[in-house]
Formats: structure tokens, sequence, C-alpha cells
């Protein structure tokens, strides 16, 4: 049986607007150092949520750290909602966007990755890293890290519905090499 299991999913959203930092950093949910990426950042997290919001100046946002769709793109409007309420912008329709989703996945059988990832073009330096790096095109675009326990790591999912396919597709390389 293979384990799989959503640990981040990333959305944007942008609302526009310039957002004024000034007045953002008197909130004690919000996080803003002058110093971290020349201030141009800040990260707003109530004890309401699961992950947190990187909000940029010019009004775009990005949430972190939640471990679905639905949650991220209701942290995105968490924090719009807060900046609407503090006067520091402009109620707006956001428009979410899921920008990845980071999911693991034990496949539970162990597997050679020498033949991995020499039949498969996979990228393996076992002196510099104890995994390899798979890129899928088909059935959806993702890098994996393959390790040779049968656990692995898949980033640049765009949407949960790709997640099985995906899966299902490793899980059959995965056998053959075991």
């Amino acid at each position: 049986m293979t384990l799989i299991q959503i640990v981040n999913v990333v959305a944007t959203a942008t609302m526009n607007q310039q957002i004024d930092f000034g007045k953002l950093r008197k909130f004690k949910e919000i996080k803003h150092d002058p110093d971290v990426y020349g201030g141009r950042v800040a990260y707003f997290k109530s004890s309401a949520m699961e992950g947190k919001v990187s909000i940029f100046t010019p009004g775009k946002m990005i949430s972190v750290g939640t471990k679905s769709e639905k949650q991220a793109i209701k942290e995105l409007n968490v924090a719009m909602r807060f900046l609407v309420k503090k006067a520091l912008a402009r109620k707006v329709e956001l428009q979410p966007r899921i920008e990845n989703l980071v999911v693991t996945a034990d496949f539970g059988k162990g597997l050679n990755l020498e033949k991995f990832s020499e039949n498969l073009r996979a990228i393996y330096e076992p002196e510099q890293f104890a995994g390899a790096i798979l890129r899928l095109e088909q059935p959806f675009k993702a890098s994996i890290l393959v390790f040779s326990s049968g656990k692995t790591v898949i980033t640049g999912l765009k949407s949960a519905k790709q997640i099985d396919p995906t899966t299902q597709c490793l899980k059959n390389l995965i056998s053959s090499y075991g």
C-alpha cells in the first residue's frame, strides 16, 4: 500500500495595490524586517492559520505551509480580509492560483537507484546526495526525489487531481527496479 501525503501547498494571489509596510508592521500578526529581502516582504500569520502568507508591497501574496488547496486559498483570503479590516488595502476579488504541491509518497519497496537512474535518465550522484532526481513530463510535469527505500518527494504538481496519476506512474517505474 502506498502512503501519499500533501506536505505543502504554495498558492498566490494579487490585490493589485500598494501596501504600506510602515503601517503594516504595527500589528502583532505581521512580521517585517527591513533587512530581509530589502524590506520588500512581510509575513502574516494568525493563530487560526496552518501556514503563513507573504505579502509584497505591490499587493502580491504567497501562501505556504498548508496541506490542501482549499486551506491555502482560505489563508490568502484571511490575509486580505485582515488588510481590509485594518484599512491597509481595498477589498478586491482574489484570483488565487495554485503554484506547487509538495507531496510525499512511500511505495514501501526498496529499489536499485543505479539501475533506476540509468534506465530513466534520472540524476543520481550518490557521493553528492542519497536520492535520484527524476523529471517527469507525463502524466504531469513534476520533479521527484527518489530514495532507495522507495520513498519519494514530488514537487511541481498544480492540483491534487494530479497526484494519483503521477504516483501511479511512479509506482510502475519503481516496481520495475525493485
